[in-house]
């Protein structure tokens, strides 16, 4: 179990997919992974946490991280727009984690006030939905191609390319006055 539980705690979204089907090959029940995952997901908390507060606190006192706040705080307000709310409420803040990642989630929910418990209960959530969506994609697609390098592959790609193809299709559908510069 210690080497899935180590390919879910990669800071990129490869450990899904790998760990999902050594959980598989080893024969771990799917409620077993999505434990582990979620324990990965706990450990993230707890090593995050100090990390974001300590930023918090610096953010008074460096310049830079002053106006990397306050442009977090402007890009929540964005994001919770898209979910067609003006706060960050308890959905749009799983959103964003399920869009995004967990730690974004929890800076989303801090910036919305949001303490450590509700805030990274949202971001996990959202974190455990998008766990499904991979775990389960990735498990529908080794039952087809039965090669866990092709299906990873594929998955990684799926992973990297359909944000970027929504984001693409979503902008060109906007009316000009609605659309961002960036």
């Amino acid at each position: 179990m210690l080497p899935v539980l180590m390919l879910f705690l990669l800071p990129v979204g490869g450990g899904i997919p790998a760990g999902v089907l050594l959980a598989h090959t080893k024969g771990l029940p799917w409620a077993v992974a999505a434990g582990l995952y979620l324990l990965s997901d706990v450990i993230l908390a707890i090593v995050f946490e100090p990390i974001l507060r300590g930023l918090i606190l610096l953010g008074g006192r460096v310049p830079f991280l002053a106006r990397l706040g306050a442009a977090m705080k402007a890009a929540t307000a964005r994001s919770v727009a898209h979910f067609g709310g003006a706060s960050a409420g308890p959905i749009a803040l799983t959103l964003i984690a399920f869009g995004v990642d967990p730690m974004t989630g929890r800076a989303t929910a801090l910036a919305a006030g949001h303490g450590f418990l509700a805030g990274w209960a949202f971001a996990i959530a959202g974190d455990m939905l998008y766990y499904a969506v991979i775990a389960i994609s990735t498990l529908r697609l080794n039952a087809y191609f039965k090669d866990p390098n092709t299906t990873m592959l594929i998955v990684l790609g799926a992973m990297i390319v359909i944000p970027m193809l929504v984001r693409r299709f979503r902008s060109s559908s906007l009316p000009l006055s609605t659309k961002s510069p960036l």
